[in-house]
């Protein structure tokens, strides 16, 4: 099974712009949230009541923004040690901050986090990653160039009933099929009503990104049908059915709807893992159970009291690996093969072929090359033989 990549010693060139932040002693991590939007204000009250994290800086290009989400959220005996302005990095100057939070919309995030990581800030992204797979790869580029750390919050993988899934999987052999069904009628309103595949590329995503935790090894094809029921109020194919082959021979099959009123399942999906010895079954909310193939059912264990969850678990693992813990599992070339199973779902859906990972990732590598020319700071992809090559060590 392949390993995600570290980021690489920052070379020489770079160094002037590691020593704009100041060695910070041991304890939470000061931090910015760049953008005040909806989501941004989530992530802002994630840092306000999180032990791993102080928040010193709220940013958004929106002129008088970032000050009104810090009138609505932060206590106002906090509010003085808080920055606002428009622009991130003289934001977390100010602020004497150690990393940035990137909560901007998604064409937005290569720009804001590429600028981040050269000024030598470490940045925990919303997913996506980017806008592109392109912008994608080119950012793990950029993290390789500057040496510090950029991580996707892919809030869903957080979740300790999952992770018992795993482990309950692999008592009875490894997951071997691994099959997703998803079932929801929200109305959004706004851009996902207009999206051409909105399911796979808002939603499925989370469900292509936990079938990861379960799967070992590396994703290798993706073969997609998307279509949109006759009474849908989207725009685009609001319902798919996604199957994706791995490297360990495991399959993966997602089948979903946001046009299913009526019996629908949990917003994580209900998920049934096939193994050698037994089934394991989640219903998305609940603890799973365990059906080995010469036993009774069994349950899983709950989570444990201190489990941390979604944005919060994303933080504290984020903040974790600054203060000497491990690389994140989803720190950017391993995030990168979540958003690269999209693009080729799509691409599958458009085609009606099956999509190598190997082919789309190939095509980002020379795109984003031509990104990092324009940009001129990286240099990084240069050394990369294939898309997938860059991504994975032995």
């Amino acid at each position: 099974m392949s390993r995600t990549q570290r980021p690489v010693s920052a070379p020489q060139s770079v160094a002037s712009a590691q020593s704009v932040v100041a060695a910070h002693p041991a304890g939470p991590v000061p931090v910015v949230v760049v953008g005040a939007g909806g989501m941004g204000k989530t992530w802002i009250r994630t840092v306000l009541s999180s032990d791993a994290a102080v928040l010193v800086g709220v940013i958004d290009v929106i002129d008088g923004a970032a000050e009104r989400a810090v009138a609505d959220l932060v206590p106002e005996d906090r509010r003085a040690v808080v920055r606002t302005g428009t622009d991130a990095v003289t934001v977390a100057r100010q602020a004497s901050a150690e990393a940035v939070i990137d909560v901007t919309i998604p064409a937005a995030h290569h720009a804001v986090t590429a600028d981040a990581l050269h000024a030598g800030y470490p940045v925990l992204g919303e997913k996506p990653c980017a806008a592109t797979l392109a912008e994608a790869v080119s950012l793990a580029g950029h993290a390789e160039s500057t040496g510090r750390l950029f991580m996707v919050s892919q809030s869903r993988r957080n979740n300790a009933h999952l992770h018992e899934t795993r482990r309950l999987a692999d008592e009875l052999g490894g997951a071997g099929i691994v099959d997703t069904r998803f079932y929801k009628a929200p109305r959004f309103g706004g851009f996902r009503d207009e999206m051409e595949h909105p399911l796979i590329v808002d939603m499925a995503i989370h469900a292509f990104d936990a079938g990861r935790i379960l799967i070992d090894g590396d994703p290798v094809a993706v073969t997609a049908t998307s279509y949109n029921p006759a009474w849908s109020w989207y725009a685009g194919d609001a319902a798919a059915t996604v199957t994706i082959t791995y490297d360990s021979g495991a399959v993966h099959t997602y089948s979903g709807s946001w046009a299913a009123p009526g019996a629908e399942t949990s917003w994580n999906g209900d998920w049934r893992v096939s193994c050698a010895r037994g089934t394991v079954h989640w219903d998305g909310e609940e603890p799973p159970t365990a059906r080995p193939e010469d036993g009774e059912q069994a349950p899983g264990r709950d989570p444990a009291p201190e489990a941390r969850w979604e944005l919060d678990a994303s933080l504290a693992e984020f903040c974790a690996s600054l203060r000497g813990g491990p690389v994140p599992d989803s720190e950017v070339h391993g995030n990168v093969w979540t958003q690269a199973i999209v693009e080729a779902a799509v691409r599958s859906a458009e085609t009606g072929r099956r999509v190598l990972l190997a082919e789309v990732l190939d095509e980002a590598l020379a795109a984003a090359r031509d990104l990092d020319l324009v940009d001129g700071r990286s240099r990084a992809l240069s050394t990369w033989k294939t898309g997938v090559s860059g991504l994975t060590t032995t």
